[in-house]
């Protein structure tokens, strides 16, 4: 991997998406309501210990929070791809602030039991697993693609900036009022992002006359499509190994300050104000890192500065040293999560880009959730210093994937505007959406000598096809004819055949078909044909898809047609 990237991008401010009107708006909104985020954090843990003395409840308050995410981020993703961004953020975040309002006049009634607030906590949650995928996709739709990861970096600077403010001024809320007062202000706090959002003036988007993908069928498609995409896959293995690491820190840190410092609670938020502090100084760097090193080195200088924090949290004493450290740490935070961020939002076509973030959001929980239980366990047994070191030494192997999962290739400028239009359908009589499976062929005829080639090439096109939703691909000889070989590719209904054509021939499936005719040489261009089931969807579950040509399971219900 080279140090250096070239040529280097024209400089970009880090305050340069500030200057779009909307986006600005929208910032200062998503700080308001991170701030009540946040008291409402502070208010909720500090209600449950003076509701009850339970430790488990108050435990429990996490696991309230943290479940939505991993019941709803894959179904939040695919209604993120199906539906109206903008009507799902205004229900969103109107479900959230109804939620803390009930909550709020309930505290202030005196009527909230520990259950009951442990279900609004639930509620609470709900609304943000299915609002943070679809949120993820706005800024892309509202900056130039070449100020993404300033526009990224500023959301984790609104982010950091209400952890380090939002918890102290919970608890100021908190001590001179009561955690009612906090839940109050956060419910309130959701009326800016609801304006802002009801007056943007989103462009339409083209809509198909499709009935729409069916949500789990979108989540097939959406999980089908990482699974066939490298660029992707990369980025998901290096995002769930870099926080497996990392959770040992957030997982430690409070047991580090009370049981090895022996400090006051009051510590723990002077570190996580570092982080914050960290975060925003890694934010105006980033313009300037990014014009310096690769993401692979700024991902890799970032994990072994965050592997050093770890080492500082395990065995350094002085307070001044170990709050510069945590603010190196915060730095680390952003600028890798930032790269993987940037990069997961520009690999990926927008049709499928809320399924993919909520992939990515999903593997990233994941891996913190894993990773704490992991190291939490480890420091039972073993001590806290021998946790955090084990932490850093995984962090520092985990830069060794930078060779087998590089990013360079993951993040590069990728267009997705289609090539061209895929051939208007001329069908004899158009199928029901659920008809199906689908069978298309492509016939092509090609030089003996010339099959090893080609087959690379079909092996190519496969994984495109099933990226793109194929369910079966295949390549076939004629033993009667060996220059004839049909290359096919199965979907599940006339539905899913529709909505695969409407979008289009990409970029990359182009080229690749390109490269296929140049070694066709049979008269004329490749010629395609669809084939429709002519058994019902029940006989076909019993039934081994066939080959093309198999008049037992398929029959054309067009002709054929050139490529």
């Amino acid at each position: 991997m080279s140090a250096t990237a070239t040529p280097a991008p024209p400089a970009i401010s880090s305050l340069a998406p500030l200057k779009i009107p909307f986006f600005r708006m929208l910032w200062i909104a998503s700080f308001v309501s991170n701030i009540g985020t946040w008291m409402q954090n502070v208010g909720a843990v500090g209600l449950m210990t003076e509701l009850t003395p339970s430790p488990v409840l108050v435990a429990l308050l996490q696991t309230a929070s943290a479940l939505p995410v991993f019941l709803l981020s894959l179904p939040a993703g695919a209604l993120a791809d199906l539906v109206d961004r903008r009507r799902m953020l205004m229900l969103t975040q109107t479900w959230m602030a109804a939620v803390a309002l009930v909550l709020a006049t309930l505290t202030l009634l005196d009527f909230t039991t520990p259950w009951l607030l442990l279900l609004l906590t639930f509620l609470l949650g709900l609304g943000g697993a299915l609002n943070n995928p679809v949120w993820q996709t706005v800024t892309p739709e509202l900056v130039p693609r070449n100020q993404l990861p300033q526009a990224l970096a500023l959301n984790s600077v609104s982010f950091n900036l209400a952890r380090s403010f939002g918890p102290a001024l919970g608890g100021l809320l908190i001590g001179s009022f009561s955690a009612g007062a906090a839940f109050l202000l956060n419910g309130l706090s959701f009326l800016a992002t609801i304006y802002m959002v009801w007056r943007w003036k989103r462009e339409p988007q083209v809509t198909s006359t499709l009935a729409g993908e069916r949500v789990f069928a979108a989540i097939r498609g959406g999980i089908r499509y990482a699974r066939f995409a490298p660029p992707v896959q990369r980025i998901l293995v290096r995002g769930v190994c870099f926080t497996f690491g990392a959770s040992a820190l957030f997982a430690l840190m409070p047991a580090v300050v009370a049981q090895r410092l022996t400090l006051p609670t009051s510590f723990y938020s002077v570190l996580l104000s570092c982080m914050g502090a960290g975060a925003v100084l890694g934010a105006v760097l980033l313009p300037h890192l990014n014009r310096r090193l690769t993401i692979n080195w700024r991902v890799t200088v970032a994990t072994l500065s965050f592997a050093v924090g770890l080492l500082g949290l395990a065995f350094v004493d002085n307070k001044v040293l170990l709050s510069a450290l945590l603010v190196l740490v915060g730095m680390a935070w952003m600028l890798v999560l930032n790269s993987f961020s940037v990069g997961v939002q520009t690999v990926v076509p927008r049709w499928v880009q809320a399924r993919t973030i909520s992939l990515y959001l999903l593997t990233i929980q994941g891996g913190m959730a894993l990773g704490s239980v992991v190291w939490g366990s480890v420091a039972s047994r073993w001590e806290l210093p021998v946790a955090l070191t084990g932490a850093a030494v995984w962090l520092g192997f985990s830069t060794l994937l930078a060779f087998r999962y590089s990013l360079s290739n993951s993040t590069e400028a990728l267009d997705f505007t289609p090539a061209r239009p895929r051939p208007d359908l001329v069908l004899d009589q158009e199928p029901a959406p659920d008809a199906g499976p689908i069978i298309i062929t492509t016939t092509y005829h090609i030089n003996p000598a010339d099959r090893p080639a080609f087959a690379a090439i079909m092996d190519e096109l496969s994984r495109i096809r099933r990226r793109e939703g194929a369910i079966r691909v295949g390549l076939y000889a004629d033993l009667a004819e060996p220059s004839r070989l049909v290359e096919y590719f199965m979907v599940e209904s006339w539905e899913e055949y529709e909505q695969l054509h409407d979008r289009g021939v990409s970029r990359e499936e182009a080229d690749i078909k390109t490269l296929a005719r140049q070694l066709h040489q049979g008269p004329g261009k490749p010629v395609v044909a669809r084939l429709l089931s002519e058994h019902a969807p029940t006989e076909l579950a019993a039934r081994t898809p066939m080959v093309p040509g198999s008049t037992r399971l398929v029959a054309s219900t067009a002709g054929e047609t050139p490529a």
